[in-house]
């Protein structure tokens, strides 16, 4: 498994993008939704990671350098390739690159219905936290930071 830069607008990664916002527009009101396109967590100040096994991307994450802080933006596995630690494996290395870069806490946005995902957060050590950035405070919305 390998884990490296790559571009959100390629297959593979455009693919785990797409599955990522079906599940979340299953999940959650079209209002709740906050998720990013390819082509805009293509931009300058994102950084978009995949993880690749035998040619296949298996899981994407990518962090936002918001200056202040940097923010976690569409952690995805696919499901075929859950139960294997790669969504942890997947943000720590987003957390590295946001040590590297300076920044000084991370924060995220994510549904309450994401049980795993909120546990995987917060045995990270993120915690909980009041709405950030443009976020409305909607009802289905959990915002979470971590100091690095």
């Amino acid at each position: 498994m390998k884990i490296a830069p790559a571009s959100p607008l390629a297959p593979g990664p455009a693919a785990l993008i797409a599955a990522s916002h079906r599940l979340m527009e299953e999940l959650f009101p079209p209002e709740d939704n906050f998720h990013l396109d390819p082509q805009a967590l293509a931009r300058p100040h994102i950084r978009f990671f995949a993880a690749t096994e035998a040619g296949e991307t298996l899981g994407i994450v990518a962090l936002a350098d918001m200056g202040d802080y940097g923010e976690i933006k569409s952690l995805f596995v696919a499901p075929a390739a859950r139960g294997r630690g790669l969504a942890r494996r997947l943000l720590a290395h987003a957390e590295a690159e946001a040590r590297t870069l300076g920044l000084p806490r991370l924060r995220l946005e994510t549904g309450n219905l994401l049980t795993a995902a909120l546990a995987l957060y917060e045995s990270a050590g993120f915690t909980r936290r009041p709405p950030f950035g443009d976020y409305p405070d909607a009802p289905t919305s959990i915002f979470m930071e971590k100091a690095l």
